[in-house]
């Protein structure tokens, strides 16, 4: 069973081979953050789940300087690397334990303003999943919110039959063989599970969050955020 941030990629590696792997991968850490500074532009705390190798709070951590940053992560390896990156920012920046997004209770007793996981859930099952935005909802105090990007399902065969050729064409373009891309490709639905935007949407509505919605989209992937 993968647990969060699993990912076929070697945690030094990461942040180099997810560029050539996710179309617009940093878009998702700036508009993440642009969302922040307009609906909450000065939260006191904010987690992030499935933090990788910590690239989202390197970037936010100074554009947020009176805000207490914690990192959770299932893998010890992409942890060591996030205290790296991070270092600068130790006073205001907590590397938790490894830990997967269900089990955030279990590390961390506070309430907080913001919760991020990007890229995080998509490999976890339709129960796995409930549980880790259960979650992130509460962890959050009343009015926060949580933001999520993930893999998603399009509507239909057609959708993802011409949404797996736009991904291969981007990982195409970044110098990867042919044949590892299309091993990348048979990974949907049997290694990782994306569902649509409007399960994401009713996921988050079912866990009683008091507004859900999407805030971008492009083909295969997509950034929502909720309101507790």
């Amino acid at each position: 069973m993968k647990t969060g941030n699993s990912t076929p990629h070697n945690a030094v590696a990461y942040d180099e081979q997810i560029r050539g792997t996710i179309p617009f991968y940093d878009a998702f850490h700036s508009e993440t953050i642009r969302l922040v500074q307009a609906v909450q532009p000065h939260p006191r705390t904010w987690i992030d789940t499935g933090c990788g190798t910590g690239t989202l709070i390197q970037k936010a951590a100074p554009l947020f300087p009176d805000t207490n940053f914690f990192l959770a992560d299932p893998s010890p390896e992409m942890i060591d690397i996030a205290r790296q990156k991070t270092g600068a920012f130790a006073s205001h920046v907590t590397i938790m334990p490894p830990c997967a997004t269900a089990d955030l209770s279990s590390v961390l007793t506070i309430q907080c303003d913001i919760i991020t996981a990007i890229q995080a859930h998509h490999y976890l099952s339709q129960d796995e999943r409930l549980r880790a935005t259960n979650a992130c909802r509460d962890r959050l105090r009343d009015g926060g919110m949580y933001i999520t990007f993930e893999n998603i399902r399009p509507c239909g065969d057609k959708g993802i039959e011409i949404g797996k050729t736009l991904w291969k064409n981007h990982q195409l373009s970044y110098g990867k063989s042919e044949e590892s891309v299309n091993a990348h490709l048979e990974r949907f639905d049997s290694e990782y599970f994306p569902i649509t935007v409007n399960d994401h949407l009713t996921l988050l509505k079912e866990c009683g969050f008091i507004h859900a919605d999407i805030f971008w989209y492009s083909v295969m992937q997509a950034g929502f955020y909720a309101i507790k």
